[in-house]
């Protein structure tokens, strides 16, 4: 292949107007730092998809199933049904009140969570984020007057109390007397401390047994819903399994898995995602541009070498051929060198974890970092085609070359 013999030599080449080589050279580290920008900022973006997600399904769980119209009364018997479908690993039933909890330096309200600290273990991952006491402490005996709550770290704070402390539970549907409705109180005593990474969850969450908060509510031996958990293989077919539990249970009951009840949240996310990766693509855009620049100058510069080629028996495609090889090495050159440094800044920030992130803003303590095959395959392709469309125009300006008017 001559062309590529000559396409080296023109890379080789001192040119007679220095800037063209500068602007080849800016072009392969304009290239370089648009897919390192790319590859670092989609992995970021991954990885706070992921960290939030575990994040969610360390509170909830993957699937939750209702009865429409209200509470399940025969809650144990749907249990050991949607324990017997395929796919499923564990389930747990689970009550909700929006109730008001007081300490010795005021009050805030709260989400009470009923569990069954026996299921809830292997469904939820609240027993991993116990940082005092633990979720079995829930479960008393027939001597025990004050029931047991466990709180988060940050409601827990704001209260100023800690474990063996005592708090009161408010709720304001009471029973209704002839001097208006008296709201239930209940003292508690704070067995337990949990950090789930999130501030939503750690300053408004509250769990206790579910015989306590059927007793508080005074709602009988119903339940709102049970909770599933599946396989982890399983996990982005939630939605599936859902569907199965439901077909199994028949009419009356609902079943919401985790992708459907997040979705607004990861939504947001995708499309910021994308968005990002339009922005940063415009760096490459901006390289690809330099190419064109530096092209066609070395396409003035050797418009007597291309007249004699041609008068030798080079064709058009020939000539074409040897500008977009000149071109390619350098889009090649940018893109090899990014991806590389993209993956290599990417295992730094990941290994060494040099950014720390505030924790009362992020769910994480540290930068996340995920690097996707699939995103850096994107990023790498979608680098190529921008630059090597870039080589088009040059390359075809200097096929066009005519001979008789240049060496005139």
């Amino acid at each position: 292949m001559y062309e590529w013999f000559i396409s080296r030599r023109y890379l080789k080449a001192k040119h007679k107007h220095g800037f063209i080589s500068l602007i080849s050279l800016i072009s392969v580290a304009g290239i370089t730092v648009g897919v390192i920008a790319l590859i670092v900022v989609l992995s970021v973006y991954s990885g706070f998809t992921d960290g939030l997600r575990d994040q969610i399904l360390g509170i909830n769980s993957h699937i939750i199933v209702q009865r429409t119209g209200g509470g399940i009364h025969d809650y144990r018997a749907v249990r050991a049904r949607i324990l017997d479908i395929d796919r499923v690993v564990a389930a747990t039933p689970y009550l909700y009140a929006q109730t008001l909890l007081s300490g010795p330096v005021g009050g805030t309200g709260v989400v009470l969570r009923g569990i069954d600290p026996e299921t809830a273990e292997s469904v939820i991952k609240l027993p991993t984020q116990m940082k005092e006491g633990s979720i079995h402490d829930l479960v008393q005996d027939g001597k025990a007057r004050v029931p047991h709550i466990i709180l988060g770290k940050n409601l827990a704070e704001e209260l100023q109390v800690g474990v063996g402390d005592r708090v009161r539970l408010i709720s304001p549907s009471g029973p209704l007397t002839p001097t208006g409705i008296i709201p239930k109180v209940k003292t508690c005593l704070v067995s337990g401390i949990f950090e789930s990474g999130m501030f939503e969850y750690d300053s408004t969450l509250a769990y206790m047994s579910i015989a306590e908060v059927q007793s508080f509510l005074a709602s009988g031996d119903i339940v709102h819903g049970i909770e599933v958990r599946v396989g982890d293989k399983d996990l982005n077919r939630a939605d599936e399994i859902a569907r199965a539990i439901v077909a199994d249970l028949g009419p009356g009951f609902v079943g919401k898995d985790w992708m459907a009840m997040n979705h607004n949240l990861f939504a947001a996310f995708k499309l910021e995602k994308i968005g990002m990766f339009i922005c940063l693509a415009l760096i490459i855009l901006v390289a690809a541009l330099n190419i064109i620049s530096a092209l066609v100058m070395v396409v003035m510069e050797k418009g007597r070498d291309i007249a004699i080629l041609k008068s030798m028996g080079a064709t058009s495609a020939s000539i074409m051929k040897i500008f977009f090889l000149q071109g390619a090495v350098i889009a090649i050159a940018g893109n090899t060198l990014g991806v590389i440094g993209g993956l290599g800044l990417c295992e730094l920030l990941s290994r060494y974890q040099f950014i720390e992130l505030p924790s009362n803003v992020y769910p994480m303590t540290t930068l996340p970092i995920k690097v996707l095959p699939l995103d850096v395959a994107i990023v790498a392709v979608s680098s190529i085609v921008i630059t090597l469309t870039a080589t088009l125009y040059p390359s075809w300006k200097a096929s066009q070359v005519r001979p008789a008017e240049v060496l005139s």
